[in-house]
């Protein structure tokens, strides 16, 4: 598929604003960059209407101004390899693309293909999801992946000894990236992907749920994690911004969530609920 990019110039705090606000909408991924933000549209029909008319909503409210860029799909993968650099998580766990060189002194290494999906290790979220697997009970345990992107979370709960884990998403570039990359950290036998919402699982429970999405749809399937998670089972989030933690863990809380550990990273917040 083409692409338009959209160069989005404003200040970062602005930028992190913007990312939950444009990451529940028909924009795909995104990049942060020094200007502010850049943001990755699907060439369709009536899409760039919609997309400028919420970005020219926002500009009410916000500083910011944007240039467009076609991206013909051959193109693609030579942007995102252009910016893709390694991401070293302490001595823990390091994210790198094929073309790069094995990183040293982790005791986990992943390689991801940089493609349109997300999840490189590179946003806070992500970092902070990956940083927090290392404390979470993943050996012999029964995961879900909600919302997996690349499936880079999938693969590190695999890579610590998850029995299995099944890696969900509704983007159809999310199902084929986390398949693809499953198989080259020779877990494709550990991690099943899935395209489609929770509904496509029937009735599957799990020891523990990981979901780096966004606020809104946190909020809205937090009642069905629960029911999708056994007695005692974890659920991590993030794609949560600080001002909006306070919300969302009362509203665990009334679901029957219990809040065990939460880590900040720039304006981002990543929790960890427990089920009770």
């Amino acid at each position: 598929m083409d692409y338009w990019q959209y160069n989005i110039h404003t200040d970062k705090e602005t930028a992190e604003l913007l990312l939950a606000y444009l990451s529940s909408s028909l924009f795909e991924s995104f990049e942060e960059t020094e200007e502010g933000l850049c943001a990755y549209l699907p060439h369709v029909p009536g899409w760039q209407e919609q997309a400028e008319a919420l970005l020219r909503a926002l500009q009410r409210d916000y500083l910011l101004q944007w240039k467009t860029q076609f991206l013909p799909e051959q193109n693609w993968n030579a942007v995102w390899e252009g910016n893709f650099s390694p991401v070293i998580i302490e001595d823990f766990c390091a994210v790198r693309a094929p073309f790069h060189s094995p990183v040293q002194g982790v005791a986990v290494e992943l390689v991801l293909e940089p493609k349109m999906a997300f999840g490189t290790g590179h946003h806070e979220t992500t970092w902070m999801c990956l940083k927090a697997l290392r404390d979470l009970p993943c050996a012999d345990a029964r995961l879900l992946d909600f919302g997996c992107g690349s499936g880079i979370l999938a693969i590190l709960a695999a890579r610590l000894g998850a029995k299995e884990v099944i890696a969900l998403d509704v983007e159809e570039s999310a199902f084929h990236s986390a398949i693809e990359n499953s198989r080259i950290n020779d877990v494709g036998d550990k991690v099943r992907v899935y395209w489609g919402s929770l509904e496509k699982l029937t009735d599957e429970v799990f020891d523990g749920i990981m979901a780096n999405i966004t606020r809104n749809v946190i909020l809205a399937s937090l009642e069905e994690l629960h029911r999708r998670l056994c007695e005692g089972g974890w659920l991590l989030v993030s794609g949560i911004l600080n001002k909006d933690a306070e919300e969302v863990c009362a509203a665990a809380e009334r679901v029957g969530f219990l809040l065990e550990n939460q880590a900040k990273r720039g304006e981002w917040r990543c929790l960890t609920f427990k089920r009770v």
